[in-house]
């Protein structure tokens, strides 16, 4: 697994946990740094994500919800919620990695943490959030 997508998984894991615990995200972040350590600035890359979603996580899956109604989010695996919303972050949000690249990366994830037919649902749910990204990229950022 490539490093970038490791710490992608890593930053999966700290949502995943938030959203089963409650538990703060800072501690949370802080125990899986620790356990799992890598270089500080892929652990920035964590955090980053981490950080970036946690506060948008209510705006991300209204946004998922709205552009992708043939999915209600309450019937969504929790791990697959989290991989929606680190990919719509990373293009929407961080603006950082190209949108082909987040959604490849969200798939990958998929294969790894989701059931087998999680990376057809998450291509197909980013596919339609990709295609809407210009109604929506602003409510993100504002």
């Amino acid at each position: 697994m490539k490093s970038r997508t490791k710490a992608r998984g890593i930053a999966l894991q700290v949502l995943y946990e938030y959203d089963l615990t409650g538990h703060p995200i800072g501690v949370i972040l802080h125990h899986r740094l620790e356990e799992s350590p890598l270089d500080q600035k892929l652990n920035a890359f964590i955090e980053e994500i981490a950080r970036g979603v946690f506060p948008l996580i209510e705006k991300l899956d209204s946004i998922i919800s709205t552009y992708a109604p043939d999915w209600p989010l309450d019937q969504v695996a929790s791990i697959d919620r989290n991989i929606i919303r680190i990919a719509l972050w990373e293009f929407a949000v961080g603006k950082e990695t190209p949108v082909k690249v987040a959604i490849n990366e969200a798939v990958e994830l998929a294969k790894v943490y989701g059931s087998d037919s999680t990376p057809r649902f998450i291509n197909g749910v980013l596919g339609s959030l990709v295609d809407n990204l210009n109604k929506y990229e602003t409510q993100l950022v504002a």
